[in-house]
C-alpha cells in the first residue's frame, strides 16, 4: 500500500504561482509513475504532468511551458510548479502513484485545492 500527501494548494490571482507538494510513504519512485492529475467541478479527471523513474516527463498540452513536474528522491517527493496560472486551472489536483507492472497497484492522494481567482 502506498500512501500519498499533497499539500501546497490554495487561492491565488491570475498569473501567480504555486508549488504542490506529494509525499509518498516510502522510496517507490523506481517502480512507479509519479502524477498530478486535476479535477474541476462537473468535469472528468484529467492528466496534468507525469514523472517516470528515469526522469522521463509528460505534459498535457494545456499546461505546458506553465507546469513543472519535478521529484526530491532523498525525501520520497514529487513536486508541480505552477506558474502563470489561468482561471481554467482552478481545480483539486491529485497526487498518483501507478506501478510499472501491475495495473491495480494504483494509488491517490486526497486531493488538494487550487483556486484562481481575481
Amino acid at each position: 500500500q502506498v500512501q500519498l500527501v499533497e499539500s501546497g494548494g490554495g487561492l491565488v490571482q491570475p498569473g501567480g504561482s504555486l508549488r504542490l507538494s506529494c509525499a509518498a510513504s516510502g522510496s517507490i519512485f523506481s517502480r512507479y509513475i509519479m502524477g498530478w492529475y486535476r479535477q474541476a467541478p462537473g468535469k472528468q479527471r484529467e492528466l496534468v504532468a507525469t514523472i517516470k523513474g528515469g526522469g522521463t516527463t509528460n505534459y498535457a498540452d494545456s499546461v505546458k511551458d506553465r507546469f513543472t513536474i519535478s521529484r526530491d528522491n532523498a525525501n520520497n517527493t514529487i513536486y508541480l510548479q505552477m506558474n502563470n496560472l489561468k482561471f481554467e486551472d482552478t481545480a483539486a489536483y491529485y497526487c498518483n502513484a501507478r506501478h510499472l507492472l501491475t495495473v491495480t497497484m494504483n494509488y491517490w492522494g486526497q486531493g488538494t485545492q487550487v483556486t484562481v481567482s481575481s
